[in-house]
């Protein structure tokens, strides 16, 4: 496949790490299907298109099982099949301890981030195998290996994530395809920018590079993973998070300390 006749579909595009995948990708030649809930989507497609690629959006709930496979036929039609799938859509505004989590918003963070990503992985995975080629990267986080304090919903969903990884894995990998799984620890998005002070830079002391991650650098690994050369990497989940899970202890001199402000 060369540069030209690759399609991508992502989810969740207007922003962050779904926005700069797709910048990245149509920069090595992926013309890209973008879905999301917010209008701003279009300037994304917008921004595609200024990179020389062709890009197509649609508004679309991905929780929504009908909506997303109308949604996937229209930009078959208009850009081709699609060759890849980045699952990013997701939600973390449900913020509870769990014996005060209300039923319905279980649902609704379920119903995005975990059962989205099966709605487009069964919109799409079918053609794939048909034509023997596909690429499926789904954004989990590193809440998913750890928990996350008072996101119980967050946490489970993208927990979740990695079993339908390694179920896709186990089903379509003799067919060509691949699926696995990126887990971002703090990525330096918009909504983790404006994260109070405080919270913020308990989450960088918390990190061994000392710094939160940009989203070009979640962004270049997903596009790794959807390439032809990442043929054989197939059912794995990949930390990118600085090194914070580890929960390493920085030790230095007093200076090295008071210059990374511990």
């Amino acid at each position: 496949m060369t540069p030209g006749e690759r399609r991508v579909l992502i989810t969740g595009a207007a922003r962050g790490i779904g926005r700069r995948t797709a910048l990245v990708m149509a920069g090595q030649g992926w013309d890209v299907a973008l879905f999301d809930v917010s209008e701003d989507v279009a300037a994304t497609a917008d921004a595609v298109r200024e990179l020389g690629r062709r890009a197509a959006h649609r508004l679309v709930d991905v929780s929504d099982h009908d909506a997303v496979a109308a949604a996937v036929a229209e930009i078959t039609a208009e850009l081709g099949p699609v060759d890849a799938l980045v699952n990013n859509a997701g939600i973390t505004t449900n913020i509870a301890p769990i014996e005060k989590m209300r039923p319905e918003k279980w649902q609704q963070e379920l119903g995005v981030n975990l059962t989205g990503a099966f709605n487009t992985v069964q919109a799409v995975v079918g053609g794939m195998a048909e034509r023997g080629w596909g690429r499926i990267v789904n954004v989990s986080s590193a809440a998913a290996r750890g928990g996350l304090y008072n996101q119980v919903g967050y946490a489970s969903t993208k927990a979740g994530l990695l079993g339908l990884t390694q179920n896709v894995t186990v089903e379509y990998a003799g067919k060509g395809v691949t699926c696995n799984a990126v887990l971002p620890g703090m990525i330096g998005t918009e909504k983790v920018m404006s994260m109070p002070r405080e919270i913020f830079d308990q989450a960088v002391r918390a990190s061994p590079t000392g710094r939160v991650g940009d989203p070009d650098e979640v962004a270049h690994l997903i596009a790794f993973l959807c390439s032809e050369v990442a043929g054989y990497i197939n059912g794995v989940d990949i930390l990118i998070d600085g090194g914070a899970a580890m929960n390493t202890l920085v030790l230095g001199s007093r200076r090295a300390l008071r210059e990374r402000g511990e």
